[in-house]
């Protein structure tokens, strides 16, 4: 999957599924610009990896819930790349910020959630394209479900920002099309309301009892290839719907959760295991 020469912009990618994405396109030929908020360290290691894939790029620091911030970013894309071919938005405030439940979010966690997610998707949309050419590629890392469920309170704010994230998806693949940029969603695994599933992101944040059940719940058939996901099965699908032959493929949000999003929860898990 040979994609080499183009250019990528990946959010959030110091740690977890950023930096996954980043190693993969990285071992395709994709030159990457590694975004982070706070650890330049982690940053600069995944550059370090990058070019071990026999890549390059760099790092730049900005806090994509402020737009003048994501302006900044993508000047120096331009100073540094000239033109862009992939922009992944990928950054997600970390959990203090908005974790709480409906009745005692305070509005400026509501605002960090909305802010860093479905604020931070549309300024980083127009600001890529303006550096996209024909057979550009959109993706937002999003989390399906939280749109859906409501059951983990706690979540209201990032459950309701993913929701307008998915949205926009749709809405900017329509206004994208006639250029020849795709806009597509990526849903990393979790079912019952749970957060981005993966290993490496905000289940990390979580207490260990709950990281533990969490692990249990998946292993034990609610998920049907029955682990979580890594940032390589993230880094996979990116990958896949950045390829020339993905060039029909827009305003969809794909499940990337080992059969997790496809179980039903009304019927206990021995019925259905046949």
């Amino acid at each position: 999957m040979s994609m080499n020469g183009k250019k990528a912009l990946i959010t959030g990618s110091s740690r977890g599924i950023g930096r996954g994405i980043a190693l993969k396109l990285a071992e395709g030929g994709v030159k990457v610009a590694i975004n982070y908020y706070e650890n330049e360290a982690a940053a600069n290691d995944t550059l370090a990896k990058v070019r071990e894939c026999g890549s390059d790029g760099f790092v730049i620091q900005a806090d994509v819930s402020r737009p003048e911030d994501i302006g900044n970013m993508f000047k120096r894309v331009k100073e540094e790349f000239g033109n862009l071919d992939i922009f992944v938005s990928n950054a997600r405030t970390q959990l203090p910020t908005f974790y709480q439940t409906p009745m005692d979010i305070t509005l400026e966690q509501w605002d960090m959630a909305m802010d860093s997610q479905a604020k931070a998707f549309l300024v980083g949309v127009r600001e890529s394209t303006r550096l996209m050419d024909h057979g550009g590629r959109v993706l937002a890392i999003t989390y399906s479900p939280g749109a859906r469920t409501g059951s983990w309170q706690p979540w209201v704010a990032m459950g309701s920002a993913k929701a307008a994230l998915d949205s926009l998806v749709r809405y900017f693949a329509v206004a994208l099309a006639p250029r020849g940029i795709t806009v597509n969603g990526i849903s990393p695994g979790g079912v019952f309301g749970a957060p981005n599933l993966v290993e490496g992101s905000v289940l990390r944040a979580l207490p260990q009892e709950i990281q533990d059940s969490i692990q249990a719940w998946h292993e034990s058939g609610w998920t049907p290839m029955k682990r979580l996901g890594t940032p390589a099965d993230i880094g996979n699908a990116v990958m896949l719907l950045c390829m020339e032959e993905a060039g029909f493929i827009t305003g969809q949000v794909i499940h990337v959760d080992g059969g997790a999003s496809i179980m039903d929860t009304v019927f206990p898990l021995e019925i259905q295991r046949g």
